[in-house]
C-alpha cells in the first residue's frame, strides 16, 4: 500500500513538473502580434496595372460588405467559389442599388497561379470590387485572413474559404444572426456559420480514429478557450467592422487554431456571438492533414490558454498597422 502511494505521489510530482515545463516553454516562446507588412503587401493593382495603397480597417467604412478570402495554392478550387460569390453579389447589387461590396483575395504566399487567377476577376469586375493582396511569404490561414480584414472597407466583413464548401448565399443566414444580436451602441457582434447540425452524418462517414480526434479537439476548445460555440472552425464568419478591429488586432495565432483564439478574444471582450447553421459540402483538396493538423491545433489551444494565463499575451486596444 505504501509502495502504491509512493508511485501515485511520484506520478503527481512528474505531472506537476511537466506542467511547469510546458508553462515555461509556452511563455518563453510566445510571439507578439505582428501587424507589420512587407512593402509589397501595402498595395493592390488597379485595372490599368498601377499600384494603389490598401485602406485601413481603422478608417470609416465605405462599402456595405467586404468578403475576405484566404487562398493558398487555390488556382483550381477558387474559380468555382469566386464565380458563385460574384454572381450572388452582382445580383444583389442589381436588386439593391445602394448595396456596395468588395472581395479581397489574400494569396498566402502561393506557389501556383492563385494571384493570376484572382486578377482575372479583378479585371472583369474592376479593382474597386475585387482586389488581390499577395503576401510575400506564407503566414498561415489566420495570418492571411487578418491581413485581408485589416485592408477592408466594409461595414460588415465576411470571412469565406476559397474552396466554396459553404454555399455563398448562406451569407443571408449569418447576416440575420448578426442583426438578431442588435449590436448597439458599440456595434460589436460576430455571427459564425456552423456545421454542428451535420455532425451526426459526418461521424457516420468517418473512421473511429478520426471521430476520436474530432471530439478530442472539440473538448479542448471547450475546456481551454471557447464556451457556448459548437463549431469554432467553420470558415464562414461575419463581423461588424468594430468587432473585426477589436479581435483581429489582438490575434496572435496565424495557423489553423486562429478561429479559437479569435472567439476567445471576442468572449473576453464580451462581444456577442451568434452561431448559425449553414450548408456545407466537403471539397477535395483540403490543406488540412487530419492527424498532424489536429495535433498542431491541440498544441496551439494549450499554448493559447497558457500564454494568456501567464500574461505573455495581453488583450490590448487596436493599433494601426505599419
Amino acid at each position: 500500500m505504501d509502495f502504491l502511494c509512493e508511485i501515485v505521489q511520484a506520478l503527481v510530482a512528474l505531472a506537476a513538473l511537466c506542467f511547469i515545463v510546458v508553462l515555461i516553454v509556452a511563455h518563453v516562446t510566445a510571439e507578439m502580434v505582428n501587424l507589420t507588412r512587407h512593402e509589397k503587401e501595402k498595395y493592390f493593382l488597379t485595372a490599368s496595372g498601377e499600384k494603389e495603397l490598401f485602406p485601413s480597417l481603422h478608417d470609416p467604412h465605405s462599402r456595405e460588405l467586404s468578403v475576405v478570402i484566404p487562398a493558398y495554392n487555390e488556382e483550381l478550387r477558387m474559380p468555382v467559389m469566386l464565380d458563385e460569390a460574384t454572381e450572388y453579389l452582382e445580383n444583389r447589387q442589381k436588386q439593391q442599388p445602394s448595396f456596395t461590396y468588395e472581395v479581397i483575395v489574400v494569396d498566402d504566399g502561393s506557389k501556383d497561379k492563385t494571384t493570376e487567377v484572382a486578377l482575372r476577376y479583378s479585371r472583369k469586375y474592376g479593382a474597386d470590387k475585387v482586389r488581390i493582396l499577395t503576401l510575400v511569404k506564407n503566414r498561415g490561414k489566420g495570418g492571411a485572413v487578418r491581413m485581408g480584414t485589416l485592408s477592408s472597407r466594409g461595414k460588415v466583413i465576411l470571412m469565406a474559404d476559397a474552396d466554396g464548401a459553404t454555399k455563398f448565399s448562406d451569407i443571408e443566414k449569418v447576416e440575420a444572426g448578426l442583426n438578431a444580436l442588435n449590436p448597439k451602441p458599440e456595434n460589436m457582434a460576430i455571427s459564425c456559420g456552423s456545421r454542428a447540425h451535420l455532425e451526426d452524418d459526418s461521424v457516420a462517414q468517418r473512421s473511429m480514429f478520426r471521430t476520436f480526434l474530432m471530439y478530442g479537439f472539440h473538448f479542448l476548445v471547450w475546456f481551454l478557450c471557447v464556451r457556448g460555440i459548437k463549431d469554432t472552425q467553420c470558415g464562414f464568419k461575419l463581423f461588424t467592422r468594430e468587432a473585426a478591429l477589436k479581435t483581429f488586432s489582438a490575434l496572435h495565432v496565424e495557423q489553423w487554431a486562429f478561429d479559437a483564439e479569435l472567439l476567445y478574444i471576442a468572449q473576453c471582450f464580451k462581444i456577442p456571438i451568434a452561431e448559425v447553421a449553414v450548408n456545407w459540402t466537403e471539397i477535395e483538396g483540403s490543406k488540412l492533414v487530419p492527424f498532424w493538423s489536429w495535433l498542431q491545433m491541440g498544441r496551439d489551444l494549450i499554448f493559447i490558454r497558457l500564454r494568456y494565463f501567464t500574461r505573455a499575451w495581453k488583450l490590448q486596444s487596436p493599433r494601426k498597422t505599419d
